[in-house]
């Protein structure tokens, strides 16, 4: 589950000396009073870039620069760093010390190696894991960084697919669990698809002490287009998943499967006018243990729906204009817009003037 523990304080430290000086009294009073505080990338009206820290409420309590867009952020429940990824075909990742002695620190990608926007931190902290590209010989591999050698490159192990994007730490703290998309591309192409018709997407799960393959899972041959890609795990352990169709805007298959260890993966039937109305894409998706539920959002077909976790049955199902940002908020979910909207569980909005909010945001306890 994306719902890392940390001590409040301690993630205050995590952006830095400077976090602290930017803030205003009543922004840091509302930090330190509240429960939960939620990151997310996001793009200025002027065209800049960066990260945000918001407040249960929906307000920016703090953001940071960016040198390019955001994906998606980590965070260490040991240390209290947090880790944003940059958007695919992104060179970086920024970390924040969690002790604010220190300006972050940006990690580079190799030469020949890009991030896909997601990575997650050992249990213990000392290791970081991002999905990459080695795109000149069109494999997904996993980059291992030592969190404490200032995320040194140490090593890597293959994805056993192409395309992998968002990846999971499973409960026994050795397994990883891994969305290979299965699409090629390569940097001189920009983000351009260079094999639809022979793309191959799995799930994976791989041991990240010896890299080797535990298990993996392909859908079936009809469905070969039907990229996998992101993923959460709710409170019995099995992992929940959207995808995004490349096949024709006329088709309909099913977009959101959960895989269970050592039972494989399944795809569950959707009501056929939620599924319309997710457009064959799913761009986020997080459990929410507390109410035994997990969302999925469409920005490309405006709609957040609800499942229940038990039963695979669709609960509920909503227009939100280019809703994407999705996390567990109470029995609910705090979502985020394109549009700059943050929406609370209880339907109330804030439009933001300033943001247009990316395509995750993590819930962050506080401890």
């Amino acid at each position: 589950m994306r719902t890392p523990l940390i001590d409040r304080r301690d993630f205050l430290r995590a952006a830095g000396a400077s976090f602290a000086a930017a803030m205003t009294p009543s922004a840091w009073a509302r930090t330190m009073a509240t429960d939960a505080v939620f990151a997310t990338a996001f793009v200025r009206r002027n065209g800049s870039y960066g990260a945000a820290v918001l407040s249960e409420d929906g307000k920016v309590l703090h953001a940071v620069d960016l040198p390019d867009r955001g994906h998606d952020v980590t965070f260490d429940p040991v240390s209290g760093r947090a880790v944003v990824f940059a958007r695919q075909p992104g060179t970086f990742a920024m970390v924040f010390d969690h002790k604010g002695r220190e300006e972050p620190l940006t990690i580079p990608s190799l030469p020949d190696r890009h991030f896909f926007g997601h990575g997650v931190f050992s249990q213990d902290g000392a290791l970081l894991y991002a999905t990459e590209n080695d795109f000149d010989n069109a494999e997904g591999m996993i980059g291992v960084y030592d969190a404490c050698s200032n995320f040194r490159r140490v090593g890597e192990f293959p994805t056993y697919g192409v395309g992998p994007h968002e990846l999971l730490l499973l409960g026994d703290g050795r397994t990883l669990a891994i969305a290979n998309g299965g699409i090629e591309t390569h940097p001189d192409f920009g983000r351009a698809e260079l094999n639809i018709a022979t793309m191959q997407p799995s799930y994976v799960l791989v041991d990240r002490i010896s890299g080797e393959l535990i298990e993996k899972h392909e859908l079936p041959a009809e469905l070969h287009k039907l990229s996998i890609r992101h993923m959460d795990r709710d409170g019995a352990g099995n992992v929940w998943f959207g995808c995004q169709y490349r096949g024709p805007v006329t088709d309909l298959p099913p977009l959101v499967g959960k895989a269970t260890r050592d039972k494989g993966i399944q795809l569950i039937d959707m009501p056929q006018d939620v599924l319309a109305g997710l457009r064959n894409y799913v761009g986020s998706v997080a459990a929410n243990p507390l109410a035994g539920t997990v969302a999925v959002t469409s920005p490309q077909g405006n709609t957040l729906a609800v499942i229940e976790a038990a039963t695979s049955k669709v609960l509920s199902a909503q227009d939100l204009t280019e809703v994407c940002g999705i996390a567990p908020d109470g029995k609910g979910y705090l979502s985020t817009t394109g549009g700059g909207v943050i929406v609370g569980p209880d339907g109330a909005t804030l439009s933001d003037p300033d943001h247009v909010w990316d395509n995750h945001m993590l819930r962050i306890e506080a401890g």
